[in-house]
């Protein structure tokens, strides 16, 4: 009874904005996946939710060309306006489909971004070594990070998405993860050839916003400090398990107004399946450490009644150096619930009860 007559007294002082705020505060909110973000310091809007394109690129297993097109076709009904591709995805037919599948939407209506690096030449299938692609495009892939070459990969890929533009463009692969011992040469090479060929692209206006895009936040912060980029592409690295970029490169991104878009944020597997057996952590079997930490945050979702996916999905987009989440999905259902755990109402005492337990960094900016 007193927490109705409380409740009476709210409606009566509260105007309805300031009410519909109260109520959201109280009941906690999930993010709404066609939320448009501000990208950076760049005259760009992404939505909160992005469509990553490497499953339609047939990474590990086909996926058949009416399920590529659906998933697309319901990303784009649920206010997806954000598609991330690159030229080494399934050897190009990733960028092959996403311009079959977005050709006859209005291209001022939604934000594309692919990637440099690499050149691709024609070939016979039998002489193409795919893994881990499967029946991919007739196309050898070559690392190429010279200016002539990011010239060429740049247009190529216009030519395979048949579109007039990218909005951005990221540097692809110039991490240790990809390029072991070669990496510091390649790094140098990315930063004198693939910078000089983006910036005039940026400067022609052909292109809005240049970045990296990598597997190691530490890569982003070296470029970041070497170069003028717009924006990084992270594949994990910033998650429910791990935020050590916040040491120094997000508040380094924040303070040049550089944009951060981060996939992989399920670190490859274990975040959305939970501490089960043969959960995957980067990619590995997840040692014990990981898979105690992950059951310690299991317990609190359930506490709470938040599935795991749901707050791993939606920390991610709270830091404000972040507008978007990238999904990659094999199927029309596993996208429909990367939607539904993107807008899952979270209780913000959810997030002080993770920071509590030590299951989140004080300093981490949430929901």
């Amino acid at each position: 009874m007193v927490k109705w007559f409380r409740f009476q007294i709210l409606l009566a002082e509260l105007t309805f904005g300031e009410l519909n705020n109260q109520l959201v505060t109280l009941k906690g909110h999930g993010m709404q996946p066609d939320a448009k973000m501000k990208f950076g310091r760049v005259d760009l809007e992404v939505t909160a939710f992005g469509f990553g394109t490497a499953p339609v690129g047939n990474i590990f297993r086909e996926i058949d060309e009416e399920t590529s097109d659906n998933m697309f076709q319901t990303a784009w009904k649920s206010g997806v306006r954000y598609y991330d591709t690159a030229p080494m995805y399934g050897h190009g037919l990733s960028e092959l489909r996403t311009g079959h599948s977005l050709r006859w939407k209005n291209r001022d209506d939604y934000v594309l971004s692919s990637k440099v690096g690499r050149v691709l030449k024609p070939a016979r299938k039998q002489d193409i070594d795919y893994a881990p692609w499967t029946n991919a495009g007739r196309f050898k892939v070559n690392f190429d990070y010279g200016y002539d070459g990011t010239m060429r990969s740049f247009e190529d890929s216009l030519q395979r998405l048949n579109l007039e533009r990218m909005d951005i463009c990221f540097i692809h692969d110039i991490d240790r993860f990809t390029r072991g011992d070669e990496q510091p040469e390649v790094f140098k090479q990315a930063m004198d050839g693939c910078w000089k060929a983006l910036l005039e692209l940026r400067d022609q206006g052909v292109v809005k916003a240049i970045g990296v895009g990598v597997n190691e936040w530490q890569v982003c912060h070296e470029a970041l400090k070497q170069r003028d980029f717009d924006c990084f592409l992270l594949a994990g690295r910033y998650t429910l398990l791990e935020q050590e970029s916040l040491n120094e490169f997000l508040p380094l991104c924040e303070e040049r107004g550089a944009a951060v878009v981060v996939g992989g944020g399920f670190n490859s597997g274990i975040l959305a399946t939970g501490a089960i057996e043969g959960a995957k952590y980067n990619y590995a079997p997840a040692p014990a450490d990981i898979m105690g930490k992950v059951s310690r945050i299991e317990t609190v979702c359930a506490e709470f009644g938040v599935p795991l996916p749901a707050a791993a999905l939606q920390f991610v987009v709270a830091h404000p150096a972040i507008p978007s989440f990238i999904a990659g999905t094999r199927t029309v259902e596993q996208l429909q619930k990367n939607l539904d755990w993107f807008s899952h109402p979270i209780p913000v005492e959810f997030w002080s009860e993770l920071k509590a337990k030590g299951l989140l960094r004080e300093d981490a900016p949430t929901p």
